[in-house]
């Protein structure tokens, strides 16, 4: 088998266009998941129900469903909704941030109830407000917690990523596949692709480790 690495170096701009995209993409999806989620998770937590139970048949509904489905529903259905198409980009965008919402509320959850409820009920009783008590006692300590599973989440996301190909979205792959229908070399093509991923896993991962080992976690 002949390699032909000229394949990439041909092309390499258009493949980096792709790549752009599938950070943009993961970096919208965690952003926009880790806030709704956060939301969601605190709404789980909550004792009223008119919060509890819409968060939650939410988050159930979400993490039962395959992410490939989810896509599709929000490319089809908007349009229809809205009246106009909203493009591939926007509804693979509102696709992952529903998505990872789901799964970072119920880590934000985890985190939370695994602080002792002594230490919120001695703030509420030191006259902090339930916001407060949050914000000052709980999360932050929670934060250490949470920030493994967190991080694994964000290598999730930025691998799934790769599933708006289904919507047309010129992501990394899809811009691999491309080039690969004109080339025919899908060998080095998607060689390249998997140590691309492979790299951005990887240090994203480092950097987990060193914030964990920063914080004490480690």
């Amino acid at each position: 088998m002949n390699f032909e690495w000229q394949v990439i170096t041909h092309n390499f701009t258009f493949l980096m266009g792709g790549l752009l995209t599938t950070c943009e993409l993961a970096v919208i999806a965690i952003t926009g998941g880790l806030f709704l989620g956060i939301l969601l998770g605190m709404a789980r937590l909550s004792t009223i129900k008119a919060i509890y139970y819409p968060a939650t048949l939410f988050i159930n509904l979400m993490r039962t469903q395959p992410l490939i489905l989810v896509i599709f529903w929000l490319y089809f259905l908007m349009p229809l909704i809205l009246g106009k198409p909203i493009g591939d980009f926007t509804s693979a965008s509102i696709a992952f941030i529903l998505f990872e919402a789901s799964y970072f509320a119920e880590i934000i959850r985890a985190g939370i109830q695994s602080i002792p409820k002594g230490q919120a009920e001695a703030a509420y009783s030191s006259g902090f407000t339930y916001w407060q008590t949050m914000r000052y006692f709980i999360i932050p300590q929670a934060l250490k917690n949470m920030l493994p599973s967190l991080i694994t989440q964000g290598v999730v996301v930025f691998q799934d990523t790769s599933l708006a190909y289904v919507i047309g979205l010129r992501e990394f792959l899809r811009s691999a596949n491309v080039v690969d229908a004109r080339e025919m070399r899908s060998f080095e093509l998607y060689l390249f692709v998997g140590l691309v991923y492979l790299l951005v896993c990887f240090s994203i991962s480092r950097i987990g480790k060193r914030m964990e080992l920063k914080r004490g976690i480690a």
